[in-house]
């Protein structure tokens, strides 16, 4: 518990804090342990917790819908074409969008179903040899690929290699990221930071440490949402992320990757502070944050079909889990 709690909030925070350690959702469980109370991967109960997630929850859950072959989608592909569109698309019924999830919430390639997914991008997305790759794709689908394939355990891999080295090549001058060529980054496009904060820092060459460098400094220069007229779709908070912004996910990364302690995040931080409910959590504000925009199909003109794990507007375990995980970094870095 936080020593500059105010007496009357330390009911509070212990009541959200046991709140998010319940088995029922062991990958809360786990990350709450670790990343909230500092515990260690060897300890009993994170072990416990651990071990839990491929059987219980929200991983189990979306584990149940695997088919046999480790893809997601209703039928296999005929052909090469076919399988390299279809691991991405359509969404979010195509199965980069769940093995991402799969990541988020702590399963590695320990689990031979996530190796089986893996496989297929490494067979399909990522042949060295083969016009149909990743290696040069827009930066949105490059950094989410990248962060899935190193929290699976595959950091070390050349071809994952190959895709951080893309990201560093294709940051733009200003210091962000853009899917566009051409244009200078905007903040929509966090998903190479994201990637980066996936590396363990002992991994990170010098050009990757210079990238995320200038990728956080772009960020903090716009205090994580300020880019051009105010875009409200960043300030609804959701999960999954699959691919789109908002603060949480830009506080998330830039704290995570150690930048905690400058004062331009506390416009940012006064949004988190604001948004949270007098019960100490915060709620699931969409699962699509873009409802009034442009932003209600894909790449192929298909409608989008959002899932999520969680109800919209009830208090969201994986979210209130990820703002107090980045008030935990602000505050240590004090």
């Amino acid at each position: 518990m936080n020593k500059r709690t105010a007496p009357g909030r330390i009911e509070r925070e212990a009541s959200v804090v046991q709140w998010l350690l319940e088995k029922e959702q062991p990958a809360v469980r786990y990350h709450a342990l670790v990343t909230l109370f500092g515990r260690r991967e060897d300890d009993p109960e994170v072990r416990e917790a651990r071990s839990r997630i491929p059987r219980v929850g929200w991983a189990a859950q979306l584990l149940r819908r695997q088919k046999p072959k480790g893809y997601w989608e209703a039928r296999e592909p005929t052909n090469l074409r076919e399988w390299t569109r279809f691991l991405q698309f359509p969404q979010f019924g195509s199965t980069m969008w769940p093995a991402l999830v799969l990541s988020d919430l702590g399963l590695s390639s320990r689990d031979p179903r996530i190796r089986k997914a893996a496989d297929l991008f490494f067979d399909y997305k990522l042949r060295l040899s083969s016009p149909f790759n990743f290696f040069t794709e827009e930066v949105c689908a490059v950094g989410n690929l990248a962060r899935m394939l190193t929290r699976f355990g595959y950091g070390d891999d050349r071809r994952v290699q190959k895709l951080y080295a893309w990201m560093v090549e294709d940051q733009r001058e200003n210091g962000g990221w853009n899917c566009a060529p051409n244009e200078p980054g905007t903040l929509d496009c966090w998903e190479a930071l994201a990637a980066f904060s996936a590396l363990p820092k002992p991994k990170r060459s010098r050009r990757v440490e210079s990238a995320i460098e200038r990728g956080v400094e772009f960020y903090l220069e716009r205090n994580l949402f300020r880019e051009g007229k105010r875009y409200e779709p960043w300030f609804r908070f959701h999960y999954p992320t699959h691919y789109f912004y908002d603060v949480l996910v830009g506080l998330d990364v830039v704290t995570g990757l150690g930048y905690s302690d400058d004062r331009r995040l506390r416009p940012a931080l006064k949004v988190l502070a604001d948004k949270r409910r007098p019960d100490g959590t915060w709620v699931l504000d969409k699962v699509h944050p873009d409802v009034e925009g442009e932003l209600k199909r894909d790449y192929e003109g298909k409608e989008f079909k959002p899932w999520s794990l969680e109800r919209v507007g009830r208090p969201s375990k994986w979210i209130t889990l990820k703002a107090l995980t980045v008030l935990k970094r602000t505050e240590e870095a004090r």
